[in-house]
């Protein structure tokens, strides 16, 4: 792929139509959007299927995503043709490794952190030195604009209750749960968690740190309302307690271990990272190959590929918001995903391996992908045996068939869309011969726009028919490096 240099990134936007329209003036028309090993996507298809619909917009980005929505479901719908196994193990890894990293994550982690498992004794320790407390409350809340009798009334049903939670013991959880106006805690018998000092506003945060274990505050008066406040004693909350303060152990222990990472590795972004960030998630597809560098760490090197694949395992709100994230935020963002990448590295180098049930989920994920892409196209090894021929042609351009069927149906709005799942549709392109042609495109783009407004002249009367201006070269803009 022709890699485009700093100064023209930057100008890229400004000279665009005029290199286009010099080019177009040399070159022949492009014919072909996109190509699928022997199968192609023709500038005529993708015209009449974008200009008879209303679902896709008529220019060059949104063809262009379309052209790689087409080649992701020919190359399975041409797997599933050939007889190919996709349930075989290595596929199937590929396929998910988002979640095969996760996992093995999991699980070094999970080595990591052994050392912070408490014994009894222990916890008997840290809970007796005060550090680290767990509070009960029961909440009356009272809104701010509340009227003065409002006020009132709660601060009586407080007081009523009082006596009662300060001889219920361990009770205390079943009135919180029963009376208490916090949904958040009612649930957990009113329990707010392990905590710290300075956790709480001040009326309660002073009324709660001078409760004795099994203690129990008068009513207090808070922003929220009024609280009845319980120190529990550590026989009815060891296992919470024990949870609560690993949980904090081990939340440090990854923030220090991170941090750590990145100083000793020394990852920095290039200074061009956020511009770099911001163009690839304008066109995901088409960056797919891009080595661009983003960071740099001792040892290796984060680049625009690599991005796109972390991309691909996120929200796709993170997709959303890059482009509008300040540098500072992206040159974060940056580094967190080359920490990411160090400790799949990390975990990896610690032969981390995956157990029976990871499989087993792994698989059953795959799977049901599989079957789910399968059920879209109407596409299936039964389905091929049976409805065609014995030969290999037969099959192909049944199954490209049911592609083409489905991607109209979706383009004129009669059919939901599914994608092709992003790790899958990587995992057949890296065994085949595909490309999108971005010559092709314009042209796909020119020809619906001159479609769409024949249509809409055929209402009012004839009108003299343009010819479309010669298209430009057919330079593929998104292939698959050489093997």
């Amino acid at each position: 792929m022709r890699r485009l240099s700093l100064v023209s990134l930057v100008l890229t936007p400004l000279v665009l139509l005029g290199c286009n329209s010099l080019r177009d003036a040399f070159t022949p028309r492009a014919d072909v959007v996109a190509r699928a090993n022997d199968q192609t996507l023709s500038v005529e298809r993708m015209a009449t299927w974008a200009s008879s619909g209303k679902q896709v917009p008529l220019d060059p980005m949104a063809f262009s995503r379309l052209s790689h929505i087409w080649v992701d479901y020919s190359l399975f719908a041409q797997a599933l043709a050939a007889g190919q196994n996709l349930n075989d193990s290595a596929t199937m890894l590929s396929a998910m490794w988002p979640v095969v990293s996760q996992l093995k994550w999991e699980h070094f982690h999970d080595k990591l952190n052994a050392a912070t498992d408490f014994s009894d004794k222990q916890v008997d320790s840290a809970y007796e030195a005060g550090a680290m407390r767990i509070f009960q409350h029961i909440l009356f809340q009272v809104p701010p604009s509340a009227a003065p009798n409002v006020d009132a009334q709660k601060r009586r049903q407080a007081e009523q209750l009082l006596p009662q939670a300060r001889s219920a013991g361990a009770r205390f959880a079943q009135l919180a749960s029963r009376y208490s106006d916090d949904p958040g805690s009612k649930t957990q018998g009113g329990s707010l968690g392990l905590s710290g000092h300075g956790q709480f506003v001040a009326a309660f945060e002073d009324a709660a740190w001078q409760l004795a274990p099994g203690g129990v505050s008068t009513v207090i008066k808070s922003p929220f309302g009024y609280h009845i406040i319980r120190r529990p004693p550590l026989a009815e909350v060891r296992d919470s307690f024990r949870t609560g303060i690993e949980e904090r152990l081990q939340f440090h222990g990854d923030s220090v271990y991170l941090d750590s990472l990145t100083i000793k590795r020394r990852i920095e972004p290039v200074s061009r990272a956020p511009a770099y960030v911001r163009a690839a998630m304008q066109d995901i597809d088409a960056s797919r190959t891009s080595g661009r560098t983003l960071v740099n760490y001792r040892g290796g090197s984060v680049r625009v590929r690599d991005l796109v694949r972390w991309v691909g395992a996120m929200d796709p709100s993170v997709v959303q918001a890059l482009p509008q994230a300040t540098d500072e935020q992206i040159k974060q963002f940056l580094k967190a995903i080359t920490q990411r990448e160090l400790l799949v590295k990390q975990a990896d180098s610690a032969k981390v391996t995956l157990t029976p049930e990871d499989l087993q989920q792994i698989r059953t994920e795959h799977d049901s992908a599989l079957t789910l892409l399968g059920s879209i196209l109407s596409l299936s090894p039964e389905v091929l045996r049976d409805s065609v021929g014995n030969g290999p042609h037969d099959r192909v351009n049944f199954a490209m068939g049911r592609v083409n069927e489905y991607m109209d149906r979706v383009v004129q709005g009669r059919a939901r869309f599914f994608p092709v799942p992003p790790f899958l549709g990587q995992t057949l392109r890296e065994h085949a011969d595909w490309s999108v042609d971005e010559a092709g495109v314009r042209r796909a783009v020119e020809r619906a726009q001159q479609l769409r407004g024949d249509s809409t002249r055929a209402g009012v009367g004839a009108a003299p028919r343009i010819a479309p201006a010669p298209g430009p070269a057919p330079i593929d803009t998104t292939r698959r490096p050489p093997r």
